[in-house]
């Protein structure tokens, strides 16, 4: 039998990067196109008002965690906070999020492939998926040097994108839609050239965006010194919103007139295309192919170490969460690689609608997950008020930013029932949930005989 306890080999290296890493992915990469062509400039509220609604639920997170060293989780938490089926629930979910996240990722590799190759999707995405279990077999600390490097790659390329931007702007850059220019932000039909309704309806790509942010939580129970390393990751979640994603918005949006980014494309390949660079947009394009791979890579991770928690607290068979000799939950590891494949098959049956589908998916379970831990926030600070007085790390404006923050979830989720895209996932995803609760008592009925 392999070890039974996670090794703290993540070091502060590592969890600064794996922040980053969770806040830049497809969402932004892929996803930018859809959400600008939906929103036009007022993605650009999009993206701070999710964002900043976001970083009061890792502020809540990270003073959860912090209360007690002991958790691996958030599923913990819940478990103490909320109750046992909160629990269950949540890591479950937890691990459909990232199993649907990792899909998308895997997906968007095969569409990135395309740009040099011309062969089906599938068939990549297979490839990175083996190449991604194998390195994910060998040891955290491997994990924790792949995301160090994948997330150097995503941030030397968004600031090299704003440098060029700048250059541009200054000079008054002409390319064969016109000049270079702050103005063309907002000189194509308005901050809201699609109105409100194209506004809300962007939510759902930006949540997506975003997804990946909690991975810190995760990765507390490998992580070395998490005292201070949590909160220094956490806290610097702001600047990297404006600088990543509004920041390389603004300079997209100046460079190229909005109504000219297509959906079915990275608006960073598109960039540089569009100002002669033909070898740049080549780099770029596999610069954004390797952050799907690195949010594939960060999904194996997360949906492994979920299992393994779940195993320890009799929610998932204890064959399921066993280390390797490298303290790897292996067994984990694979069983989310095999249900992961699926996104591969679904990029050749579906080619069209999978991206579309499985990011939908996603954000829904991933709201559910968010909300729990601003309940389970409110929780902690009703019932131990004497943790919270005693928290280094608080969440600012607590409890009330977190009921605001969930009445914004509740209406995310409502604009998805209206919109036609996005309405059949919103609608069948409650199976899952349904199918979870029935499951849940099923097992308490077994555990009473």
């Amino acid at each position: 039998m392999g070890q039974q306890e996670l090794k703290r080999d993540l070091k502060n290296r590592h969890v600064q990067l794996i922040a980053i890493g969770g806040t830049i992915g497809t969402g932004l990469f892929l996803g930018a196109g859809k959400s600008i062509e939906l929103a036009g400039p007022s993605i650009i509220f999009s993206y701070l008002l999710i964002g900043i609604s976001l970083f009061f639920v890792m502020r809540a997170l990270g003073e959860l965690l912090l209360s007690n060293i002991g958790y691996t989780s958030f599923t913990d938490f819940a478990t103490e906070y909320i109750g046992p089926w909160a629990g269950y629930v949540t890591g479950w979910t937890y691990w459909f999020c990232w199993i649907m996240t990792a899909m998308a990722d895997i997906i968007a590799v095969g569409v990135y492939m395309q740009y040099w190759f011309n062969i089906p999707q599938w068939i990549p995405a297979f490839a990175c998926l083996i190449i991604l279990v194998g390195l994910n077999l060998l040891s955290v600390k491997l994990f924790g040097e792949l995301e160090f490097w994948f997330a150097i790659i995503k941030v030397i390329t968004i600031l090299a994108l704003i440098a060029v931007g700048i250059v541009l702007l200054v000079i008054g850059f002409k390319t064969n839609t016109g000049t270079v220019s702050l103005s063309n932000i907002w000189s194509h039909g308005g901050m809201f050239p699609n109105g409100v309704q194209g506004f809300l309806l962007s939510f759902q790509l930006v949540v997506f965006s975003f997804v990946g942010m909690e991975l810190v939580g995760v990765s507390a129970a490998e992580t070395a010194n998490p005292r201070k390393n949590i909160p220094s990751a956490i806290n610097k979640i702001p600047v990297r919103i404006l600088l990543f994603y509004v920041g390389a918005i603004i300079v997209i949006l100046a460079i190229n007139p909005w109504t000219l980014l297509s959906g079915d494309s990275s608006p960073f390949v598109g960039v540089f295309t569009l100002i002669g660079i033909p070898v740049a947009a080549g780099i770029i394009n596999f610069v954004v192919m390797t952050s799907a791979a690195s949010a594939c890579n960060s999904g194996l991770f997360s949906t492994s170490r979920i299992l393994h928690s779940l195993s320890k607290d009799g929610s998932a068979p204890a064959k399921i969460g066993k280390l390797n000799k490298r303290a790897v939950p292996s067994n984990a590891l694979f069983l989310s690689a095999i249900v992961v494949s699926i996104g591969a098959l679904l990029s050749k049956i579906i080619p069209e609608q999978a991206f579309t589908i499985v990011t939908t998916i996603s954000a829904i379970c991933f709201i559910w997950v968010w909300s729990i831990i601003l309940i389970a926030h409110i929780r902690y600070k009703k019932t131990r008020p004497e943790l919270a007085v005693k928290s280094t790390f608080k969440a600012p404006f607590a409890p009330y930013i977190n009921y605001a923050v969930l009445a914004l979830f509740a209406f995310i989720l409502i604009i998805m029932l209206f919109a036609e895209a996005t309405r059949l996932a919103l609608l069948l995803t409650p199976i899952w949930f349904i199918g979870l609760v029935f499951l849940y008592n099923r097992q308490r009925i077994k555990a009473r005989v």
